[in-house]
């Protein structure tokens, strides 16, 4: 559809739909951030489970349209260079703050801690089949039945969590601000509900423009699928958690924005689940190659850093940064060069 349009016009398409993606995301963060007062849920369950899911669909987007017209390895790669862009996320979020404090100091949530190591488990298996190989069962790789159920156990491990109520940071810093006095202005629990699915849909029907207009533009550039599936389709199909972290520490809802992020990486890692059945042939993880595992690497280097910042809690603020996202910065810059030789 998008092939025979010229260079410009899908660079135009793939800007709007962009920022219709922008606008979705920033309004979802409002209504999860509602939701989760008027319900009670944890701000870095409500993070995963819902932000996390939604912001998730333009990737899934991504991965469903392309497997489906044969271009498997762009599916991965956005999958996984948006994974490394979303802890990126992060380093943007922490210099938005604008205080003394980084934001691994004043995310004081275990469960944020939990996420964060289920989604590196995730990365790691992604890895696995390049250095072990793999072998189709019933339909999927065996390591993508391992992916499956990773996210499903970790799913219930963080729904179910106690690690709130069992541990806490001594001296942490108050999330939250003056708004939390204020009347809800969002109104009832259902209308929120009915908003959030409508932003999901929107962010979806947006999330396919950009699949159609990004692997268009992956052609019409030169740049090949994998390494515009990594960065440039990575970091658009990114957009809503960019809105949405932003938003939510606008609001101080700092577990929120860390939780999305984790969670939102979950659950792209098991998009990866869903092109391997919908993918014809061998495994689409062996199809891949080096340079998917590589990409895997830097999302789950990029998210220890952020865990090692949090379990520390004494990092100095450096270019209104903490040192721990100046470090993300540094090494998904390393990363890309590297990426930039693979492709």
């Amino acid at each position: 559809m998008f092939e025979g349009l010229p260079i410009f016009a899908n660079a135009a398409a793939f800007a709007a739909a962009a920022a219709i993606v922008w606008f979705a995301g920033t309004r979802l963060a409002r209504y999860a951030d509602a939701i989760a007062k008027q319900t009670g849920i944890g701000q870095a369950v409500i993070g995963m489970l819902l932000l996390g899911s939604v912001t998730s669909l333009p990737e899934l987007a991504v991965a469903t349209t392309a497997t489906l017209q044969g271009a498997p390895a762009l599916s991965v790669n956005d999958v996984l260079g948006s994974a490394a862009i979303n802890v990126v996320i992060l380093a943007l979020a922490d210099a938005a703050i604008g205080r003394r404090d980084p934001l691994t100091g004043v995310v004081a949530s275990p469960t944020v801690l939990l996420q964060g190591v289920l989604g590196m488990v995730s990365m790691a298996l992604l890895v696995a089949p390049s250095l072990a190989g793999d072998r189709l069962l019933f339909g999927l790789g065996g390591w993508s039945w391992m992916l499956a159920a990773t996210y499903l156990v970790g799913l219930v491990l963080v729904s179910r969590s106690h690690a709130e109520q069992a541990w806490q940071p001594q001296q942490a810093k108050p999330e939250g601000g003056d708004d939390d006095k204020q009347p809800q202005q969002e109104g009832g629990l259902r209308g929120l509900v009915l908003r959030s699915a409508a932003a999901g849909a929107v962010i979806l029907v947006a999330g396919y423009v950009l699949a159609e207009t990004g692997r268009a533009l992956a052609e019409q550039t030169g740049l090949g699928t994998s390494f515009f599936g990594a960065v440039v389709l990575g970091a658009s199909t990114s957009l809503p958690e960019i809105s949405t972290v932003l938003a939510a520490v606008k609001l101080r809802r700092y577990s929120m924005a860390v939780g999305e992020i984790f969670g939102t990486n979950m659950f792209n890692v098991a998009i990866v689940v869903l092109v391997d059945a919908l993918h014809p042939g061998k495994p689409v993880l062996l199809e891949a190659g080096p340079f998917s595992s590589f990409a895997a690497l830097v999302a789950l280097v990029l998210t220890a850093v952020y865990l090692c910042g949090i379990l520390e809690r004494r990092d100095r603020v450096v270019l209104r940064m903490g040192v721990d996202s100046l470090a993300v910065l540094v090494l998904y810059a390393a990363g890309l060069a590297v990426l930039y030789t693979l492709k």
